[in-house]
């Protein structure tokens, strides 16, 4: 009963928010042409700042789909798996998906959808990034979110990360669990991993990048989708990033339905864990950043660390699409 309420709470708000109130503009427009696709497919990951895609279902019904999937695809493989068309939509990190272009990946970035998800979480032997030299940081595998950001981190402050860093790669234990038990110096955690090791007073966070600069000026958490479903579902295309958009303005005006809808998903176990999540990371930025800043920034930062060799503005022409972001910027007022 409590889920079924809330399910109601949740409706009723959207209809309370009429066509620009809570979410800006109306649901579906008259000029829109009919959907080339009632099913649509998203990334589940552990990830809970993800979250505008996880609370976007009544969203997405209102657009038309009739059929909202999450599928389960480990982080390492998941560029490649979005490349392939096993799903349609993730909301994606932009370091690895800068990197998955690269290596020839056919993903298109559609969106930043917020800023500030991921920490650099260390020992208290380490009060900076130039203190990760010779250390043992975590990482679940190569090419990943933590190995992408930490990466440009240490190439931005002048060391090698290919040769200044004693990776430690997991894939079977969770850096942060390895963290915890004095096994690694550092790691770097996306929600609810800060939540948790603060929780417990494990560790210090030497990088918060929703406010330290200059991460906390680009996003880090991209809507991406796959090309070949953009070109052949284009109506589709602008529904789903409309409906996520809507979805980040609500985690923005009120987190506390937000996390409630989370937990009532089955997408996070914890309430204060997505509370707190969703009051730090910012997801207003979608409507103040240039995403197209954040490929050229971390574009570059990977090309120092050696893990591209593509230039930013190959990857922009190769790998984005902001076409549907543009026109809905018009029509959500930003």
């Amino acid at each position: 009963m409590p889920r079924i309420q809330n399910r109601r709470h949740f409706l009723s708000a959207l209809s309370a928010a009429g066509t620009l109130g809570l979410f800006g503009a109306p649901i579906s427009s008259a000029e829109d042409a009919p959907l080339e696709t009632t099913r649509i497919r998203f990334a589940r990951s552990a990830a809970i700042c993800h979250a505008p895609q996880y609370i976007a279902e009544d969203l997405l019904r209102a657009e038309g789909f009739t059929h909202i999937q999450y599928v389960v695809r480990p982080p390492a493989v998941l560029a490649a798996t979005l490349g392939r068309g096993e799903f349609d939509f993730s909301l994606h990190f932009s370091a690895p998906s800068i990197v998955a272009i690269d290596a020839g990946d056919p993903l298109a970035i559609l969106a930043g959808v917020h800023v500030g998800c991921f920490e650099l979480v260390a020992n208290e032997h380490i009060r900076s990034i130039r203190d990760l030299k010779g250390k043992k940081v975590g990482i679940q595998a190569w090419g990943v979110a933590p190995h992408a950001f930490v990466s440009s981190m240490a190439a931005y402050v002048g060391l090698d990360p290919a040769k200044d860093i004693d990776w430690i790669v997991s894939p079977s234990v969770a850096p942060m669990d390895l963290f915890a038990e004095g096994k690694l110096d550092a790691f770097l955690g996306t929600p609810p991993e800060p939540q948790e090791l603060r929780a417990r007073k494990i560790g210090h966070v030497i990088v918060n990048s929703s406010v330290d600069r200059p991460w906390s000026q680009y996003f880090c958490c991209m809507l991406t989708s796959n090309q070949d479903f953009v070109r052949k579902n284009p109506i589709a295309t602008r529904r789903v990033v409309r409906a996520i958009l809507k979805a980040t303005d609500l985690c923005v005006s009120d987190p506390a339905r937000a996390a409630r809808r989370l937990v009532d998903g089955g997408f996070v176990p914890r309430y204060d864990y997505a509370l707190e999540m969703l009051k730090d990371v910012q997801y207003k930025k979608w409507r103040e950043y240039d995403p197209e800043d954040t490929i050229r920034f971390y574009s570059l930062r990977l090309r120092d660390a050696g893990m591209i060799k593509a230039t930013p503005n190959r990857i922009i022409a190769e790998g984005t699409d902001w076409r549907f972001l543009n026109e809905l910027k018009r029509e959500l007022k930003v």
